[in-house]
């Protein structure tokens, strides 16, 4: 394992540069064969190496596979480099902490298990929290704001979520995170046949129930363990994903193993309506309910499309218009933090090559003009 603090990251001049870029440019990796060969060699080296250097494991990987951001406006960005040639065997891993003006705060990388899960986090206030990789709380960690690692107390029972608390597990197990405290627990009273889960701002509960009897789904919210409301799913859907803030929240509505339609209510739960268009061609949708993307912005509009596939945005905190995003490249995965827009250009599969437009791609103003993260020095 190496671990780089800020000393090393200021000296070395790592920053992260924005370039801009137009939401119709997109660009390739030209290499030759030499190139090519080199970068396969260098590659299988990182990940065969015991002790790979982050800044290796990130050439290696080329776009993150994932990014949070605290409070403070830092970036944490997480990257993997696994086997190309099998799914088992070497593998290695990185992370790197992005200060609000663009330089290296931390970073760290550790050679790893292709079979092992790759490691996450979620931003929050005063820094980050490992999410456990397993079906218990052990393995989670804080990081601060400058990548000093904290411990974090497993509480021995259930707590009601507070405001502030963040859903680190949504199930099996379903556990919150205080940063107040630095504490992981269970939260507390969420019915058990609870399939799916959110927590917002407020602390309040989301769940989508879904009971063993012939009674319909319902979504249920509750406060400190009492049940404030709740929404049968309109037949002939099941539920699936669940999204809740600022008073908005939303479920996917499954017909023929395939997401239809949402259920949205935009005043806390008191109304709920079935958005089965909107300028969203749900019948269109070709994948999985699994590879669904639901999310909210911090201003209430929801963010809704298919990994690798098309994105819409909605066009304000109603929810019932929405207009497609113009994305620079094939993102594999495109998430929200705040308003700002985190958008993942990657190979599905492990590979020697980087794909066009590979890398992190970032827009301020709803998805008109996207700007890439690039790496100097």
């Amino acid at each position: 394992m190496v671990v780089i603090p800020v000393a090393f990251a200021v000296v070395a001049g790592a920053a992260l540069a924005l370039t801009a870029c137009g939401p119709d440019v997109s660009s390739g990796v030209g290499v030759g064969d030499g190139a090519a060969g080199d970068r396969e060699a260098r590659y299988r080296r990182v990940i065969e190496d015991p002790h790979p250097s982050p800044a290796d494991v990130i050439e290696a990987a080329g776009a993150p596979t994932g990014v949070v951001r605290a409070d403070d406006g830092s970036l944490l960005l997480t990257y993997r480099a696994d086997n190309v040639e099998d799914d088992e065997g070497p593998a290695a891993t990185a992370w790197r902490i992005v200060g609000p003006d663009g330089r290296t705060v931390a970073e760290q990388a550790e050679h790893a298990n292709a079979e092992a899960a790759a490691p996450a986090f979620k931003g929050v206030r005063g820094g980050f929290v490992r999410v456990p990789p397993g079906e218990d709380a052990e393995g989670a960690y804080a990081l601060d704001l400058r990548g000093e690692r904290r411990e974090v107390v497993v509480t021995g029972g259930t707590s009601a979520p507070r405001p502030g608390d963040v859903l680190l597990a949504e199930m099996e197990p379903s556990l919150i995170y205080r940063p107040a405290t630095r504490t992981v627990a269970p939260p507390a009273a969420v019915p058990e046949d609870a399939v799916s889960l959110a927590v917002d701002e407020r602390g309040t509960v989301w769940s989508l129930n879904q009971p063993l009897t012939e009674d319909p789904e319902r979504v249920v919210r509750q406060r400190e363990g009492r049940t404030l409301g709740s929404r049968a799913v309109p037949k002939p859907y099941t539920g699936g994903t669940l999204v809740a803030r600022g008073g908005t929240a939303a479920l996917s509505l499954i017909h023929g193993e395939a997401v239809r339609g949402l259920l949205v209510t935009t005043d806390g739960g008191a109304h709920w309506r079935t958005l089965l268009d909107g300028g969203i061609p749900f019948r269109d949708f070709e994948h999985d309910p699994e590879s669904l993307v639901l999310d909210l912005l911090a201003d209430g509009r929801l963010l809704v499309g298919e990994e690798g596939g098309r994105y819409w945005l909605a066009a304000d905190r109603a929810n019932r218009a929405f207009h497609e995003l113009r994305t620079p490249a094939a993102f594999t995965s495109l998430t929200v933090e705040g308003t700002v827009l985190y958008g993942i250009a990657d190979a599905t599969t492990a590979t020697y090559d980087l794909v066009k437009g590979e890398g992190l791609w970032i827009s301020r103003d709803g998805g008109r003009g996207w700007r890439r993260y690039e790496q100097r020095g």
